[in-house]
């Protein structure tokens, strides 16, 4: 049988997609391969699918079956608002709740501030977080995480072991008004060392974003987001160190998968991939869910 060009090419792209695949299945973890769920996401939001609350999260978690995610941080509500009034902030916030008791075995919530309006931001970490099941904050673009601000913030979350998961960017064409970069980032984590933070997307700029964050200890880089560019996470592990990473997907605006690969093509050791996709943020959340009486 005499084969044409065009199918001679077709099936060489066929066997190089197939040992690409097979190579990647190769390094997910062992536990995987027992379809057992075991990642856990530090980074989701409820926008990118349509629906109810309920709807959304019922798709979110179809979408986390497939890829093993078994516990997934959400944040914010069904729309967002970048600079959110109080009752802005309570309506989404009363989203994520709402995410939460429709999964709770799954669904871990940020309470979602604005810093510009400390008071209801504070009441609202006492209604989510001290008596609600929430166990982190998120911030976002309202203001710049350096400012005076924040400090009540960031000190309330070291009394109640909650993480806070920052956004951070940095724009080739400047940044969003309020938009935190990770120089933001390592300013105000210095000045509250008990807090735990999370450095969303590692700046974007990812290879200048991971190298800012590397006298903060109590900072993490969660490349989350973005293309799934290869030698991100290896970068983060080589320059933080394997216990300074934790995988988020930034769903459901990207997906399980695209976040999944930047992990699983990195040349990481089994015990360093199981930190990053597992067992760092699990280390993070324990304090706050065992102050709730939830187990990881």
């Amino acid at each position: 049988m005499t084969l044409t060009r065009r199918e001679v090419l077709c099936c060489a792209a066929g066997a190089a997609a197939g040992a690409a695949w097979t190579s990647l299945a190769g390094a997910q973890p062992s536990s995987s391969l027992n379809n057992e769920p075991w990642i856990w996401d530090a980074h989701g939001h409820l926008g990118g699918v349509r629906g109810t609350v309920k709807e959304r999260v019922t798709q979110i978690l179809r979408f986390a079956d497939r890829m093993l995610v078994r516990r997934m941080v959400v944040c914010m509500g069904a729309s967002w608002s970048h600079d959110p009034s109080p009752d802005q902030m309570r309506r989404e916030n009363d989203d994520a709740l709402r995410a939460v008791e429709c999964a709770p075995e799954r669904i871990l919530g940020l309470v979602y501030l604005n810093p510009k309006h400390e008071r209801e931001s504070l009441q609202e970490i006492e209604r989510c977080v001290a008596r609600g099941p929430m166990v982190g904050i998120k911030l976002w673009v309202a203001v710049h995480c350096n400012q005076p601000c924040v400090d009540p913030i960031a000190a309330r979350a070291a009394e109640l072991h909650a993480p806070i998961l920052q956004h951070t960017f940095m724009r080739l064409g400047g940044n969003l008004p309020g938009e935190s970069t990770p120089d933001d980032m390592l300013e105000l984590a210095r000045r509250h060392p008990k807090t735990a933070f999370i450095c969303g997307h590692a700046g974007f700029d990812w290879e200048r974003g991971i190298r800012t964050l590397r006298p903060a200890k109590n900072v993490y880089a969660d490349p989350g987001g973005g293309d799934p560019v290869a030698g991100e996470v290896e970068m983060a592990v080589r320059e933080l160190g394997p216990e300074r990473v934790v995988y988020g997907s930034d769903f459901a605006g990207r997906s399980f998968a695209s976040q999944l690969a930047k992990v699983y093509s990195a040349n990481l050791s089994p015990a360093a991939q199981r930190l990053v996709l597992c067992e760092n943020l699990k280390r993070i959340l324990t304090p706050a869910l065992a102050a709730k009486g939830m187990k990881p």
